[in-house]
């Protein structure tokens, strides 16, 4: 089968974008083929901040209601995909959102809610980041948090969580969990990527693995190619398997250094937690338009369509409908 025949017969869902939402944006949403996200509406910022987020949000489904689809459940996506749509996942990567209200994770979920990050980088009232110094693992609130997120029907993502807070996690969620976005250590050692032990663990208690190109944590940095990407995507199948992989780009599309230094700061303003990268994509992959040329990186690899069907958005979609 063709590139473009496979490609036009996918679902595509990326596990996370979190692009300066645009029409641009939107329009390259629809020309990559993309049928579903989960897209970031909130990182560092508490209640009142993120609702008015999660309003701009709004806004845009009303102005382009023949581009964009708000999704609550997996069947919304796979219904984007017949009304050749992109469906749109809100989502979280951090709990300061929640402050320390449980009852204002159920109103997130009513608002469209449907992936949250536990802790971004640092130390939350959930637990810790991956670049805390000292991991003290999920609190006490954190596991009522996780409870509740059970009860609703959210995505506990671990992507950006520190490695006991994550393994707690695992552990005391009855529903699967998820990196959302992520990159081995085996390939390239860095604080956001995770150990096979990690992977394996996740994955032997129902978990699932979204593969990120961003080009801080591959192998081979800005010089990395799509074909790298996919590299890193078959490292993390032979460790998980095809069944519990998918990927997140981790699209930034739009957005320049203030960003970046933003998003790197602790609580968007305090100590730096990391240099401020340049960050080039990978060849192939620059635009949210590029989506046809992973699954033309794929084939390459010699991935058969089944593999590359599941990798691609099924995956997800099973997981989505076991979760939202």
């Amino acid at each position: 089968m063709s590139v473009a025949t496979l490609h036009d017969e996918l679902i595509v869902f990326d596990g996370l974008i979190i692009s300066k939402w645009s029409e641009e944006v939107f329009d390259a949403m629809r020309s990559g083929g993309l049928t579903g996200a989960n897209c970031t509406c909130s990182v560092w910022e508490n209640f009142r901040d993120t609702m008015l987020n999660i309003a701009e949000w709004n806004r845009a489904f009303a102005k382009y209601p023949d581009r964009l689809l708000k999704a609550r459940t997996a069947d919304d996506i796979r219904r984007a995909k017949t009304e050749n749509k992109t469906a749109i996942l809100l989502g979280f990567q951090n709990t300061t959102a929640f402050e320390d209200r449980l009852e204002f994770i159920e109103l997130f979920k009513e608002q469209g809610v449907g992936i949250v990050q536990m802790t971004y980088n640092t130390q939350n009232l959930v637990g810790s980041g991956c670049y805390e110094s000292r991991d003290s693992g999920l609190s006490d609130f954190g596991h009522d948090v996780v409870a509740e997120m059970n009860r609703v029907g959210m995505l506990c993502d671990l992507s950006h969580v520190g490695p006991q807070t994550s393994r707690d996690v695992i552990l005391a969620s009855k529903k699967p969990v998820a990196y959302s976005h992520c990159l081995p250590s085996g390939l390239k050692q860095h604080p956001r990527n995770k150990s096979d032990e990690q992977l394996r663990f996740i994955a032997e208690h129902g978990g699932f693995v979204g593969v990120t190109m961003f080009p801080p944590f591959l192998r081979r940095g800005n010089d990395s190619t799509v074909d790298d990407y996919v590299e890193a995507i078959d490292y993390i199948i032979n460790i998980v398997g095809e069944d519990s992989t998918g990927f997140g780009t981790d699209f930034t599309m739009g957005y320049g250094t203030p960003f970046f230094e933003y998003l790197n700061r602790d609580k968007g303003d305090g100590r730096q937690l990391t240099e401020f990268w340049k960050v080039d994509f990978p060849d192939g992959l620059k635009s949210i338009s590029d989506y046809p040329n992973l699954t033309a990186a794929m084939q390459r690899a010699g991935w058969t369509d089944s593999k590359i069907r599941k990798i691609m958005g099924e995956n997800w979609l099973g997981l989505l409908d076991q979760v939202l």
